[in-house]
């Protein structure tokens, strides 16, 4: 079966709305799908229904945005229930946080000399209070001080560079116990993108289990073979579910297309095992 539970659509940082996005998963014989835009379930009705139109199995979903020991992880949410007032609740004040430091990002970008990064941006956002750094990034982008998205993520929105920001997330149990709170099953999302190594990539692991995580991404858009392996590892030693998930975001950008992925190792128990 073709499992795809990670990618995102025009309701945050995705290029396809949510029925387009849908269609082009049937199109490359993904079987089920789980829509999880960062930090909002707006898209999650319309691409149920066009799933079910379509004969895919469809799982709703988010992805929380989340500080840990000062960086910035994400963590997946699958079969949650949207309508689930905690949850809601806790989307609501990260996006109130995210859209503040979208602010800051166009005051950081306007003190290195790039006027209107801001409104730039919100020009590529549905609803506001889900603007991102890839919404900046596009802005850049199309106005030509970088020739694509990760190149301008390079050179100005990361730590050390113009449009640099720090920001305070979601705590990682406050993320894990609104996913729970919800009937979901939190997962962690592409570990191996969060500079966090050895020891300390533990710590995260064993602390994401304490508070109630159930699975780890062990197959995602942005990992290598080498990491297919080292994830494979880890999910059996920490004793999590293991998902599948292609990270996309319909664009260039994008390491995956949906469903285009290798298989789970054998051995590890899959996320949907039970669905």
């Amino acid at each position: 079966m073709n499992v795809d539970l990670h990618c995102h659509s025009t309701a945050s940082d995705g290029l396809l709305k949510p029925a387009e996005l849908v269609a082009r998963a049937a199109a490359n014989g993904v079987d089920m799908l789980a829509l999880t835009d960062h930090d909002d379930t707006a898209g999650l009705a319309v691409a149920g229904v066009e799933a079910a139109a379509r004969g895919i199995r469809f799982i709703d979903g988010v992805e929380i945005s989340v500080s840990w020991q000062g960086t910035t992880i994400h963590v997946i949410g699958l079969q949650i229930d949207p309508g689930n007032a905690r949850l809601q609740d806790g989307l609501a004040a990260v996006r109130a946080s995210r859209a503040l430091r979208a602010v800051r990002i166009g005051e950081a970008l306007e003190q290195a000399g790039i006027r209107g990064s801001l409104a730039g941006a919100m020009a590529y956002v549905e609803d506001p209070s889900t603007i991102g750094r890839t919404h900046f990034a596009r802005f850049l982008v199309d106005i030509g001080r970088a020739p694509d998205v990760k190149s301008v993520f390079r050179r100005y929105l990361v730590k050390g560079t113009p449009g640099y920001v720090t920001h305070q997330w979601a705590t990682l149990g406050d993320a894990v116990g609104w996913i729970r709170a919800s009937g979901g099953i939190a997962v962690l999302a592409h570990p191996g993108r969060y500079k966090v190594e050895g020891a300390e990539r533990r710590a995260l692991l064993a602390e994401f289990k304490e508070c109630g995580g159930a699975a780890i991404e062990v197959v995602t858009g942005s990992h290598t073979p080498a990491q297919y392996r080292e994830f494979t590892q880890l999910a059996r030693e920490f004793g999590l579910l293991a998902s599948r998930g292609s990270d996309f975001h319909g664009d260039a950008g994008s390491r995956a297309d949906l469903g285009v992925l290798p298989s789970l190792s054998a051995d590890l128990q899959p996320v949907w095992r039970d669905w």
